[in-house]
């Protein structure tokens, strides 16, 4: 079974790595430069410490790249926009490495790909996971959601690996939107740590952010079980607790009052504005996920988003 990884960012390459252990990946770029020196340097520059194994190869011609699987490792943002220019996908198996909800359709990624390629066969791979980990061969588990469970299992034992564990599930909704609905609430922990709030406070965010990611996943069909599990409750944890999480990075420099790079990836801010719009259409409670959108939208500060989720008349939890 051949693999190829289609986006040469940070995540894209480190899954080229990880997977070319014990086969050959061809891993596109977009740029045809950056492909370029890649191949001949053996780097990538946003993994400076990372050294291509010679069965990587990278090239910027699409056609190249074409495999029976395909790692599809591009921003959630730009998905659609991938599967519409390239058409000759159709038919293949196409596993979406990005975690987000689609802005205007609120779809997740294995929705955006049945959508644009109804005859692809889609899967999503996700869970707690940072590029330089993986690149760097340390332990890490991911689940891999996939609606067929034959596909499912073929897929999982060619992509395990000793130090890739991959767990796998039918419940492609959930995991979707425990590794999109995370982001949201790494922002909001960023940006506590960022404003002085504490740890206490991060604490609070991070478990009631969870339950607010339940109460949306079950709402749409979703099993308690995938939330609790690496997609949901996994990724989270490490979202929030980390500077290595572009989204708790961005919500770092909110609560600080600081700039942050234009050119970074910070798909929980796009989410939270899909993922609020689809709750309103179903009636579903997500206040964190509100008090984030607000601060993204310039329309309330840090701490007085949070004095608004204090002073939320009292429940039951």
């Amino acid at each position: 079974m051949m693999i190829s990884v289609l986006g040469a960012g940070a995540f894209g390459t480190a899954l080229a790595v990880a997977f070319s252990r014990d086969t050959n990946v061809t891993l596109w770029a977009r740029d045809l430069e950056a492909a370029q020196q890649m191949q001949s340097s053996r780097k990538n520059p946003r993994l400076p410490d990372v050294t291509l194994p010679k069965t990587v190869s990278v090239t910027a011609e699409f056609d190249a790249a074409l495999s029976d699987v395909m790692l599809l490792a591009v921003p959630m943002q730009k998905l659609r926009g991938l599967l519409e220019t390239h058409p000759e996908l159709s038919g293949r198996t196409l596993i979406a490495c990005c975690k987000g909800v689609e802005l205007g359709t609120q779809m997740g990624p294995v929705a955006v790909i049945r959508d644009v390629l109804p005859t692809a066969t889609p899967a999503i791979l996700t869970g707690p996971s940072f590029a330089a980990d993986i690149a760097r061969g340390l332990p890490t588990a991911l689940t891999l959601a996939t609606p067929d469970e034959n596909t499912g299992k073929a897929l999982q034992q060619r992509l395990i690996s000793p130090n890739l564990r991959i767990y796998r599930t039918t419940d492609t909704i959930g995991a979707e939107l425990g590794g999109a609905l995370k982001n949201v609430i790494a922002i909001a922990c960023g940006a506590a740590i960022g404003a002085g709030l504490g740890d206490s406070a991060r604490a609070a965010l991070m478990t009631r952010g969870y339950a607010e990611m339940q109460r949306m996943a079950q709402m749409l069909g979703a099993l308690p079980d995938t939330l609790a599990g690496l997609s949901g409750f996994g990724d989270l944890t490490l979202t929030c607790s980390s500077e290595q999480s572009r989204n708790y990075r961005f919500g770092l420099a909110l609560g600080r009052a600081e700039s942050f790079d234009a050119s970074v990836t910070v798909e929980g801010a796009a989410t939270a504005r899909a993922a609020l719009a689809r709750a309103k259409t179903m009636d579903i409670d997500l206040p964190i996920t509100a008090a984030v959108v607000a601060v993204l939208d310039g329309g309330l500060q840090i701490h007085d988003a949070m004095e608004m989720l204090l002073t939320r008349p009292p429940k039951e939890e």
